[in-house]
């Protein structure tokens, strides 16, 4: 079992070598760097804020394998396997609950797209159905049913603390001889010849062998420090919690609206999370919550679930999506830049819930290793050969306004 560190721990002097600098601690840092360590190599975490103070400070964050390509199944269920064994690998409690996600499918086109995905994912072991209207009501009797063409469902999915993810897997790290920093900002990538050599941060000069940029929203501007281009954007996304309700609502899957992208479950004892992606939110670093967004909130509740509109929103939260042109993720090593660069950025919703799985995925590029979950058609290349709308093999593409299954919505 591994123990936290206090925060004053992690902002000692820096190590003059490390054999890998990770950048970003978020979910997806945290678990390359306990990954790597537990691996043998000599890692170093460098975090600009605190440790999930980015995209990863989201209090409840999904977990599911229900996606539309072979891809992005494969990640997610490799992650919920992974998350499922947390306690013991690598040691903490992380809130993990499992009642499932439901999908409500507004029109026939929708539920034979679904239809066709959740046929590959059986085959691919996880253990999705296509549900009628009679079970969409047994499982979330808050859903207006009869207004759904369907529903799609996997039991096994649910949702997690990231925080807890986080910390778990620094503390792991650590314990495997890891050194994590944070207030530290890399301020540059050196490189003589072919060679990475060392990072610059506003705390100093690290050498190294080489870097995983793990950055989230802010992975473009890290990226081009090492000549690299990783095309990532910022968008804001809110949340919003209910207070505790009079009547306590019953356990439900994490559920949402196809159509409009609004979602809810549980959240505290006797609260619900709202949420839903507003599609006239600008690229910017803007993470302030702005309750503006309530009207759009409440016309997808009074569509989805009308018992719900007038519930009141007394708190809300707002953090960032690190979005791609073609909403999936950046996996690989860097191509065309002097020494080891690698990446794992640009999820566009669900780093936190494929984080185990890419952990894993990079610890094998690294050293050289075929990694047990392919992630090969997630390399940055693919931009760069074919342009920004390449889908990953077998994937549906979707646009900002209408996403798929394996959609960035939550």
């Amino acid at each position: 079992m591994t123990s936290a560190r206090h925060p004053a721990d992690r902002r000692g002097p820096l190590p003059a070598r490390a054999e890998v600098v990770v950048v970003g601690g978020g979910a997806l840092g945290a678990s390359v760097a306990f990954h790597l360590a537990e691996d043998g190599v000599d890692v170093l975490l460098l975090e600009a804020d605190e440790l999930a103070s980015g995209s990863s400070g989201k209090p409840i964050g999904g977990v599911r394998a229900q996606f539309s390509d072979p891809a992005n199944v494969d990640l997610g269920n490799r992650s919920l396997e992974l998350y499922e064994d947390f306690a013991n690998r690598p040691g903490a409690d992380i809130g993990l609950q499992q009642p499932g996600y439901l999908f409500l499918l507004p029109g026939a086109d929708d539920v034979a797209l679904f239809e066709e995905s959740v046929a590959m994912q059986n085959e691919r072991g996880v253990a999705s159905r296509m549900l009628g209207h009679d079970a969409v009501r047994r499982l979330n009797p808050y859903v207006d049913a009869d207004r759904y063409a369907g529903a799609a469902y996997a039991a096994r999915d649910g949702f997690a603390h990231p925080k807890a993810v986080v910390e778990g897997y620094a503390a792991g790290a650590e314990w495997h001889g890891a050194t994590i920093r944070t207030h530290v900002t890399v301020t540059d990538v050196e490189a003589r010849g072919d060679d990475v050599v060392a990072v610059w941060t506003n705390h100093g000069r690290v050498r190294t062998d080489a870097v995983v940029l793990c950055a989230g929203a802010w992975t473009r501007d890290v990226a081009a420090k090492a000549g690299l281009d990783l095309p990532v954007d910022p968008y804001r996304r809110q949340i919003g919690f209910t207070p505790r309700l009079e009547t306590a609502p019953p356990r439900i899957p994490f559920t949402i609206d196809y159509g409009s992208t609004f979602y809810f479950h549980n959240a505290e004892p006797g609260c619900l999370l709202l949420g839903i992606a507003d599609p006239a939110t600008p690229v910017a670093f803007e993470r302030t919550y702005d309750p503006g967004w309530l009207p759009l909130l409440r016309g997808a509740i009074g569509a989805c679930a009308p018992e719900l509109v007038d519930v009141p929103v007394t708190r809300g939260w707002a953090g960032l999506y690190e979005m791609t042109p073609d909403h999936n993720a950046l996996i690989g090593e860097a191509t065309g830049v002097p020494g080891r660069v690698l990446y794992a950025a640009g999820f566009s919703g669900h780093g936190f819930l494929q984080a185990p799985a890419v952990g894993e995925a990079v610890r094998d590029l690294y050293a050289g290793r075929t990694p047990r979950t392919d992630v090969s058609g997630f390399s940055a290349d693919r931009f760069a050969t074919a342009g920004p709308t390449l889908p990953i093999t077998g994937q549906t593409t979707t646009s900002p306004g209408r996403r798929g299954p394996e959609a960035n919505i939550i």
